[in-house]
């Protein structure tokens, strides 16, 4: 058997350690050949490839981004998409394809896999941990990590200022990265996209913190929106899923708490820092745990699924049950975050 393997969507630390773990099994337990897809769909879309092999994956298990390059290509929207995917596929005898991505590069491998009957197997990838199937993606410990080292290094500089820091993080629907990293670093405020913010409270907390002789933090997802307003766009620029560019929240947030509190305010994007660099210990075990159980379910010709963690397991899920609703932060969870606002 002849497996390709992909990765879509944006990078994130561990996608190399899922590469490693589907090559290193499938070649020394089950006798697989391997070619790699260049770019996410962009890959089996215009028949780019690499060479996929235990000596080309050997000392990428540390290494962030991918070696075989990502993409938001989103092949469905292709003229002729579908045909082109099965006409490279034939050409690289291709006979099954295990597609590492998140809510959009798996919802474009469920409806090959549904639609066209396409032979694939998900793995679940995005810092935002926004896949509902699963307990944890792979890339969002470490992109906690960095977004809470950042929040410590920004209270000593807020401090010595005494101003306001806004530390804007990555989060377009979901708020987890803002809520643990919040948490994890002592933030005063944090701000997410399933709750609407109230500017006036956020000012009041600000002015209650200075009151305790501190100088606040406030961490916002780049997805966050005031009560009375609307998302904040970077432009109005879409990719090929129809997504908008977001950021500017923080710096929009910044203006608003030093015109109404008096308090200088300034503002860190933490941006694609995020999804740079070395993985954590976390996200090397679950990415090659998932990338061990997805070439299993290619062997048991499982295919359709998705791999997840659930508690300690591994288990198999309809890729398109992973990827019909996004999994959001609990409003009780927001709420313990509360007690230390302000």
């Amino acid at each position: 058997m002849r497996v390709g393997v992909l990765t879509g969507g944006g990078d994130c630390p561990g996608l190399n350690a899922v590469i490693r773990a589907i090559v290193r099994k499938g070649v020394q337990e089950y006798g697989y050949d391997f070619i790699g897809f260049r770019d996410g769909w962009r890959g089996p879309l215009q028949g780019e490839t690499v060479p996929l092999s235990i000596p080309a994956v050997r000392g990428i298990l540390p290494r962030g981004g991918t070696v075989l390059g990502s993409s938001r290509t989103n092949p469905l929207r292709a003229e002729h998409g579908v045909r082109r995917i099965r006409d490279n596929l034939a050409k690289y005898e291709v006979d099954a394809l295990v597609t590492i991505g998140g809510e959009d590069t798996l919802g474009v491998a469920a409806t090959l896999a549904d639609e066209h009957g396409i032979k694939c197997v998900g793995v679940p990838k995005t810092i935002d941990n926004d896949l509902s199937a699963t307990d944890y993606t792979f890339g969002f410990d470490t992109a906690v990590g960095i977004a809470t080292e950042a929040i410590d290094r920004l209270h000593t500089t807020a401090e010595s200022h005494m101003r306001v820091l806004v530390v804007e993080v990555m989060g377009r629907h979901a708020g987890w990265i803002a809520l643990h990293s919040g948490l994890a670093g002592g933030a005063n405020v944090i701000l997410i996209p399933e709750q609407r913010f109230d500017v006036d409270q956020v000012c009041a907390w600000v002015v209650s913190r200075f009151r305790a002789s501190y100088a606040p933090i406030v961490v916002v997802a780049e997805g966050a929106v005031p009560q009375q307003g609307e998302v904040i766009l970077k432009d109005g620029s879409h990719d090929s899923f129809g997504h908008v560019r977001l950021s500017g929240v923080g710096e929009w947030l910044a203006k608003q708490i030093e015109s109404r509190t008096g308090k200088e305010a300034r503002t860190t994007v933490l941006g694609h820092v995020q999804r740079g660099g070395t993985p954590s210990a976390f996200d090397r075990w679950l990415a090659t745990r998932f990338g061990l159980h997805a070439i299993d379910a290619v062997r048991d010709g499982d295919f359709g699924t998705m791999v997840a963690l659930k508690g300690t397991d591994i288990v198999r899920v309809p890729i398109a049950e992973a990827t019909a609703r996004l999994k959001t932060v609990d409003p009780a969870l927001y709420a313990e975050a509360g007690v230390f606002f302000g």
